[in-house]
């Protein structure tokens, strides 16, 4: 298996819209009770009948799929457990037959076998994070009973690591190359990873900033993609034998596309995408390493739109396709043989869109998709040999296709002339006059809509609606002068104004009710709506924002680390917040600032784990409006990211969005819903009253935390402590603190040693965590965490934190560039806080590294209280410390003993990718001054 560099580059450089748009089929659902339409256009119109929204957004029946290398077997998803999660079949045997491989309590996305055909390999998050490992299910282990599947192991089992898979060598199938961000959060290193054993050999350490690696037909890493931190300009260099880069070897400009796609058979040369010098479109081309000479292979035979990809033969390696996608996706074939298979299946399947998917390695074999812009379709088995197709699915076989409505390929001109091309689907049964309308507008912005089946169009169609997705100026495939017409066009410019002429264009042709005109999206798109609302109020009857940013200038301040080559291109394409000119563009395109201006009713809508828009950006905009009285709904999945993957969480979500659109807009809406959805969706809707937003600038004036002169008293403590994870109580065994006076490296220290034993159910492993602090101020020396058999060591100093982690699979390095001086964390920092000038209306500041995330973390304490707590221990007069981690949801309130200053309980809550739960602490019992090291329980040297 050959993964295209380009593809590689997307989890990077991609667009931000990953809302999921998996639409789905029940067996028992077909009709659902439906309320009138409030629109006029719609009463009394001969509407289809209202069809069940879980026919559109529940979990499909099958999806996707995957043939062995070896033909022999194909893997598919399927609920298990209610949860979308991997099953495998022989590939003749019938579905029914078929065994799950994984029990995820998440959806398993991506997936494929080894080249040995032994594993299934699959990657997963936590709570939509997107630090995503990888995982290794041996396909002939006999299933657990306590989970019915195989073991699965996490091949890249690291907190905080993004793993990115480069490539899975068909001349190496024990290995894969992957990319690990471990060392820097910011750049992926990459390692050949032993799927048998799970050690990782590093191959390239990234000290040069490289975006992404290629490899070559033979699975060695052969290219390097570099953006340049100044210029944003794209370099390819190729990288020699020891591991070596070069120079650059080919370049294009910030503004520009380029990316090598595949290495040609003969080594020397390369496939490479590219729309450099005077050309518009993207163009396909052949790039000799050797001359630098670039021969054209193909450009859009139509002179519509962007190169769109390639097929190649994973048997001979010669180029067997390609395809573009402009108002439709068009194949273009490149060998007889496949010009043959083309006419063969178009002769034999039903009409629709054909797309080739995985083979096995003979190329016998071939999964083909066929899809509709009414249907989502299915998916055939065709036998290249025997000249046979054979169906192996309908995805929502429950569907009523006959009830879908039509999607039409429209194009309107903007009020500066330029051309946009749009989507539009309209209601079946109804003239298309005066209808109530939802503009959709995608995510990225760099992405674009397409035709085909679309289930939110449907879904909204069916409800009575016309939707329109308009590819305005920005979107990709349409070519690079329209790609940077909109760089810093946001909000109050040319991209909005698109969106904003494509309203007007359906007023102008009758089409929309100009009092009906609703606006929704993801990512972006949820950014458009929020402008849309603030920026022309008198335009819209309603938004929906999903995961949509209301500052720009925050959103840029807070993207991921391994985003660090796109910086260039965001100040590029959305604007530079260090030029004073631009910043204040920025400053005037973010809804944020012209909330007051919102009159529309707003529905907003949030991942709490989303790392590209964080949760901030929902809760300004939320806490803006309802300071000003203006009423605004709220809904926050604590264990989703940027889009809302599970089957509860995304049927709730839409059934709320379409109660909304129906009071605001006025279409049908289905009044019942099950009651796992009814609960789930009281569960992540959220009282605006509640919400809060820390300030960036608030703690400016607030002191730094000082510990000089901090003295800590030896003792030994218990505590019983309980954990609440989604309404279950599991108390963790044996939770004591040890505090020593040491000596560590020649110098006086303090151990302040941690430990507890897991409860069964997540694993009933013994935890340790052992903290050396300096005697005098504190200051963190050393730490070693221990889970079991992994562990983490950590030496600390003013300018870095180095260490090791170790597991079962290997030990790796870690290391920590700081900016300044970082405090003790976790329980060591509880036990330091005692040492502090407590009082009522105390503040102060400090930052500690998180190993659990590799950030540095900052942190306000407040005392703001005093209060009698009753705990097994006694009865103690304390101080309320609150401990508010800046940008995070686990805050902590401590409760310290006025006298000794021991911390006798604590309530605080887990990281959202735990489910927002909580865990409660409160001392049993405490020993008297220790004076001395008892035995192994504390840190040593």
């Amino acid at each position: 298996m050959k993964l295209s560099f380009s593809f590689c580059m997307a989890m990077l450089l991609g667009a931000l819209l990953a809302v999921p748009q998996t639409a789905t089929a029940q067996d028992d659902v077909m009709a659902a009770e439906a309320v009138d339409a409030t629109a006029p256009a719609l009463q009394g119109a001969d509407l289809p009948p209202l069809l069940d929204r879980d026919l559109f957004f529940g979990d499909p029946e099958i999806a996707g799929g995957t043939l062995s290398p070896d033909g022999s077997m194909f893997a598919f998803s399927k609920p298990y457990d209610d949860v979308m999660n991997v099953w495998v079949k022989d590939r003749d045997a019938d579905f029914d037959s078929a065994r799950p491989l994984t029990a995820d309590d998440r959806p398993v996305g991506g997936y494929f076998f080894s080249q040995d055909n032994r594993y299934l390999l699959y990657v997963q998050d936590k709570g939509g994070n997107e630090d995503f490992h990888v995982w290794a299910v041996d396909l002939n282990a006999d299933a657990e009973s306590e989970t019915g599947v195989p073991p699965a192991r996490n091949l890249t089992d690291m907190e905080g690591v993004r793993a990115l898979i480069y490539d899975v060598p068909e001349s190496d199938p024990a290995n894969i190359l992957v990319g690990l961000n471990d060392r820097d959060p910011a750049w992926h290193d990459v390692y050949r990873l032993n799927l048998e054993t799970g050690e990782r050999t590093l191959l390239i350490e990234n000290t040069e900033q490289i975006a992404g690696w290629m490899t070559d037909l033979d699975g060695d890493v052969r290219l390097a993609l570099r953006t340049d931190p100044g210029t944003g300009e794209t370099q390819v260099r190729p990288i020699g034998e020891d591991g070596s880069i070069g120079e650059t070897i080919y370049a294009c400009s910030v503004i520009e596309s380029c990316s090598p796609v595949r290495f040609h058979p003969d080594g020397d040369k390369v496939y490479m995408i590219t729309n450099t010098g005077d050309r518009d479109l993207i163009e396909f081309v052949l790039f000799d390493l050797n001359t630098q000479e670039e021969t054209l292979i193909e450009r859009d035979p139509e002179g519509q739109a962007d190169f769109a990809g390639a097929r190649f033969s994973d048997q001979t390696n010669e180029l067997q396709l390609t395809y573009y996608n402009g108002d439709r996706v068009r194949l273009y074939p490149k060998t007889a043989a496949v010009e043959a298979d083309l006419a063969f299946l178009q002769e034999n399947l039903p009409d629709g869109e054909i797309y080739p998917g995985s083979t096995d390695r003979s190329e016998r074999y071939v999964v083909v998709r066929v899809t509709r812009a009414v249907d989502p379709g299915s998916r055939y088995l065709f036998d290249r040999e025997a000249r046979t197709v054979t169906k192996l699915y309908t995805s929502r076989p429950e569907l009523p296709v006959e009830h879908m409505a039509p999607m039409q390929v429209v194009r309107y001109g903007a009020r500066d002339g330029m051309e946009i091309p749009a989507y539009l689907t309209l209601p079946q049964g109804v003239e298309a006059t005066n209808l109530p309308v939802v503009m959709l507008i995608h995510g990225g912005p760099w992405a674009r809509d397409s035709y085909g089946y679309d289930s939110f169009a449907q879904f909204m169609a069916n409800r009575g609606y016309a939707v329109m997705q308009p590819n305005f100026r920005g979107s990709t495939g349409y070519g690079k002068a329209f790609l940077n017409a909109g760089n810093k066009e946001w909000g109050t410019g040319a991209m909005q104004h698109d969106i904003t002429d494509g309203v007007q264009y359906l007023i102008d042709q009758g089409i929309a009710d100009a009092e009906r005109v609703a606006i929704m999206g993801g990512s972006y798109g949820g950014y458009a709506t929020l402008a849309g609302v603030a920026f022309t109020p008198d335009l819209y009857a309603a938004g929906v924002s999903i995961v949509g940013p209301s500052n720009i200038i925050t959103l840029l301040e807070s993207i991921p680390p391994y985003w660090e080559a796109a910086r260039t291109m965001f100040a590029t394409r959305v604007g530079d917040m260090d030029d004073p000119e631009e910043r204040a563009m920025l400053e005037a395109q973010s809804p944020l600032n012209s909330a007051d201006e919102i009159t529309s009713p707003l529905l907003v809508i949030q991942g709490a784990n989303d790392p590209r828009v964080k949760q901030r950006e929902s809760d300004q905009i939320v806490v803006a409006l309802r300071d000003r009285g203006f009423p605004v709904e709220y809904m926050v999945a604590m264990d989703e990211g940027h889009g809302f993957r599970g089957r509860e969480n995304r049927t709730a979500m839409f059934a709320k969005v379409e109660a909304f659109l129906a009071d605001h807009v006025g279409g049908r809406y289905q009044a019942d819903m099950p009651e796992d959805i009814s609960t789930k969706l009281a569960e992540i809707m959220v009282d605006p009253a509640t919400v809060t937003v820390t300030d960036p600038n608030a703690n400016a004036g607030t002191p730094d935390v000082s510990f000089e002169d901090a003295t800590l008293t030896p003792r030994s403590m218990t505590y019983n402590v309980v954990m609440n994870i989604r309404g279950q109580d599991m108390a963790l065994d044996g939770a004591r603190r040890i505090i020593t006076e040491i000596e560590h490296d020649g110098q006086p220290a303090y151990a302040i040693v941690d430990h507890a034993t897991l409860p069964a159910a997540m694993g009933g492993l013994a935890i340790r965590d052992s903290f050396v602090v300096a005697r005098g101020n504190l200051k963190p020396l050393a730490r070693t965490m221990n889970q079991g058999p992994m562990s983490i060591e950590m030496g600390y100093s003013d300018a870095a934190i180095e260490g090791t982690m170790s597991a079962p699979q290997g030990s790796m390095p870690m290391t920590k560039a700081l900016d300044a001086p970082v405090v003790a964390d976790g329980l060591a920092m509880e036990a330091a806080l005692g040492t502090l000038p407590l009082e009522v209306g105390y503040t102060a500041q400090y930052s500690a590294f998180a190993p659990a995330t590799q950030q540095v973390q900052d942190h306000i304490i407040t005392v703001t209280g005093m209060e009698t707590v009753e705990v097994p221990a006694g009865t103690f007069e304390t101080f309320v410390v609150e401990i508010d981690k800046v940008d995070a949801t686990d805050d902590m309130t401590l409760y310290i003993d006025a006298e000794t200053r021991v911390g006798v309980k604590s309530t605080s809550v887990l990281p959202a990718m735990m489910g927002g739960g909580t865990v409660v602490s409160e001392l049993t019992s405490m020993a008297g001054a220790m004076t001395s090291e008892p035995s192994d329980d504390a840190a040593g040297e």
